[in-house]
């Protein structure tokens, strides 16, 4: 009895939330998606360059639905206002789900900003923005995607940032029937980036840089052909077939991750949609009760 106690409580934490582990190879997962003249490999790291001509940006070469996806990514140094790096997950269509991660540049000295955005079939709107407890630009740093059918979790270096739940019963829409890609991009932003859009990219210091490395996504794989019913199906425990994203400890967050999370928006939020009445004078059904 004692030493089945202790190996639940060890997989609960080993699989709450799983850390990265064994991370493939870029080319195993994804490929250069757009400018493969602006994207360069040195040994197990890639780049992504903007400069004055185009941005770049790679994407996975398979869509998934539910699991995790972690990318280690050191932001452009120095000054790096109006340049946007965004680490993503997408569906495709007008009726889209995507979540965001995107790394709002700055002018040398000034914090990087990260922005987290939720799409829910084509609707978006949901922006948050926070502050980072480390310097980006100085080292890789783990930013990952959680999503199974009861929550969508953001995290950085395994830390929650962000959680956007299932409130189904209560009648709001949850991104749980469109296979999604992961991506990433840098690109010109100065038109809203850096401070509303009042600085903009000072262009003497390009190439801007983004690096990564440590690709890893643990996701139920769709075939292309496959219909939204068909991969629910697929990629829903059931029978003999059981996912670690479905197991009932990863329909919320633990003690310790809800600490967490708490400590980030204590110390690091900056902006939130959901407390942002002059600009949403009803406040959005999925913020109530949160």
């Amino acid at each position: 009895m004692a030493a089945s106690f202790i190996y639940l409580i060890t997989i609960f934490f080993l699989s709450a939330f799983p850390a990265v582990m064994g991370s493939s190879r870029f080319d195993q997962l994804f490929q250069p998606s757009w400018a493969l003249d602006h994207v360069t490999y040195e040994g197990e790291v890639l780049k992504l360059k903007l400069d004055n001509y185009s941005g770049s940006g790679f994407s996975s070469k398979s869509k998934y639905l539910f699991g995790k996806t972690t990318i280690q990514i050191q932001l452009v140094e120095g000054d790096s206002a109006g340049t946007v790096t965004a680490f993503y997950m997408s569906s495709d269509g007008p009726t889209h789900n995507e979540f965001d991660f995107e790394f709002l540049g700055n002018t040398t000295g000034e914090p990087y900003l990260v922005q987290t955005n939720i799409y829910v079939n084509g609707v978006g709107n949901r922006e948050q923005r926070l502050s980072l407890w480390f310097d980006p630009t100085i080292d890789f740093h783990s930013y990952s995607i959680l999503w199974n059918q009861q929550q969508v979790v953001f995290m950085v270096d395994e830390t929650p940032i962000r959680v956007y739940k299932n409130k189904e019963k209560n009648g709001i829409a949850f991104p749980k029937d469109q296979a999604m890609g992961v991506y990433s991009s840098i690109w010109n932003a100065d038109d809203w980036a850096t401070q509303g859009g009042r600085v903009k990219t000072d262009w003497t210091h390009a190439p801007f840089v983004s690096s990564y490395r440590g690709f890893e996504i643990d996701a139920c794989e769709c075939p292309s052909v496959a219909s939204p019913a068909e991969n629910f199906k697929r990629c829903s425990s059931g029978g003999a077939t059981q996912y670690w994203w479905d197991h009932p400890v990863m329909s919320e967050l633990n003690v310790h991750q809800s600490h967490q999370l708490m400590w980030v928006k204590a110390n690091h939020m900056i902006y939130d949609y959901c407390t942002d009445y002059a600009r949403f004078p009803v406040n959005p059904p999925e913020c109530e009760g949160r």
